[in-house]
């Protein structure tokens, strides 16, 4: 059990938009069970981000980000994408809404997640996949335009022999129709082994109307429908998951092509795009906490420890001298020296700093003569520095050590007592 609670910490966090649809006179968010399967199959965990209104404005709660899976859902705004209707009439429009009645209502706010998470993604290099809408979606968001119907934009203006059916609802899983990979791709290195000797065709799914039109200029295809039409395209630049760096988009589902009544791919290489994306979120995750991770504690030689603890001593002895209110035994009197001395190589603190230290009791007997030494004039300053110029690399690398180490202990004592009034008042 111990060990499914440390994976549950060590797993990167991939993100997956649901999908909102109605069951029972009531709106469900749901994702395809093969999406989830796969990022826990290759080591990652799936964090569903539900479509509810205003979850766009929170995404920053859903925190730390290793890698984003776009999938499917209804068609994006043709607004943020294109200025006008492609030339479609209104009749033309009613028509696309009546044949794909499912995916043209638009989600708006679906639509300012994905594209918020996918410019996270752009901005950062984090890992990201889209599959069908979330090609779609990743393409807009750099820049691309949408067929915002296949059928009457292209299909229709292609010889009889070059057209080709994107959706079929009577035949919805078993629909296939030929791609043609481009060499030296991503797609061509997963499904080469598939190939037929002299060709470059593999047979792929297919569940949508709308398509990438205009590819954002980043991106490289890496397969044709025989229309024309983009079925896959990627970063060459954000592309090598060895070092976390994945950004692709895949117009076909390669997790659902699989065998009738079989969960057997059609090919080896259907799942190689969510290894491949995993790989990277992995290996993003090890970079990101890399660079975040905590300093590693001073660890001080025996003389700068020594003197750590004679400031310490200094400063126990002033408060302790504050609290009680007696006079200072003369033999510990040049005690109080390496407080001061410490205090006055600083820079002159401010009025409101100078009568803090006067209640915290760190000026002792003398408050007027450790503010005297306080404010430094010009000529001490320069002296100083005339100084600390003659020192050594080494020596001035001691000293910035030494002040880190005590500016760290005066915030956690700092911390305690201030929890210990906290705590005091609570009670």
């Amino acid at each position: 059990m111990a060990f499914n609670n440390d994976l549950s910490v060590i797993l990167p966090r991939v993100l997956i938009v649901s999908r909102r649809s109605v069951r029972k006179n009531k709106f469900v968010d749901f994702v395809g069970e093969y999406h989830l399967d796969l990022i826990v199959t290759y080591g990652a965990v799936p964090v569903i981000v539900p479509r509810v209104n205003g979850v766009h404005m929170l995404l920053d709660s859903f925190e730390p980000i290793h890698g984003v899976l776009l999938c499917e859902g209804e068609d994006i705004d043709p607004s943020l994408y294109e200025p006008e209707t492609s030339g479609l009439s209104p009749e033309e429009i009613e028509e696309i809404r009546r044949l794909h009645a499912s995916d043209t209502a638009v989600d708006k706010e679906k639509d300012s997640i994905e594209l918020r998470l996918a410019k996270l993604c752009l901005e950062r290099n984090i890992p990201y996949m889209g599959i069908c809408r979330g090609s779609q979606v990743l393409n807009v968001a750099c820049g691309g335009t949408l067929y915002q119907d296949i059928g009457k934009e292209l299909t229709r203006k292609l010889p009889e022999d070059q057209r080709v059916v994107h959706m079929d609802y009577d035949n919805y899983d078993g629909h296939r129709h030929f791609v043609k990979v481009v060499e030296n791709t991503p797609l061509h290195c997963w499904f080469k082994d598939s190939l037929e000797v002299g060709k470059m065709d593999i047979l792929v799914n297919s569940y949508h109307h709308q398509g990438v039109k205009r590819l954002a200029q980043r991106f490289v295809p890496m397969a044709f429908a025989p229309d024309g039409l983009i079925e896959g395209f990627y970063d060459p630049d954000a592309y090598n998951p060895e070092e976390g760096k994945f950004i692709m988009g895949l117009q076909f589902h390669p997790e659902r092509m699989r065998r009738p009544d079989s969960e057997e791919f059609d090919y080896p290489g259907c799942p190689s795009a969510y290894q491949e994306f995993v790989k990277a979120v992995l290996a993003y995750q090890k970079k990101l906490n890399s660079s975040t991770a905590l300093p590693k504690p001073l660890k001080l030689n025996k003389e700068m420890e020594n003197k750590r603890k004679i400031i310490v001593r200094s400063f126990s002895l002033a408060k302790n001298l504050y609290t009680a209110g007696i006079e200072m035994n003369p033999t510990k009197q040049s005690e109080l020296e390496a407080g001061a001395e410490f205090l006055e190589s600083n820079t002159a603190l401010s009025v409101q700093q100078e009568n803090r230290l006067k209640q915290m009791g760190a000026t002792v007997r003398n408050g007027s003569r450790y503010i005297e030494k306080l404010k430094l004039n010009e000529e001490r300053d320069r002296l100083a520095r005339n100084v600390m110029g003659k020192m050594s690399v080494e020596q001035l690398s001691d000293l910035m050590s030494f002040y880190h180490m005590m500016g760290q202990i005066c915030s956690e004592v700092l911390e305690r007592k201030l929890n210990g009034i906290v705590n005091d008042n609570a009670c």
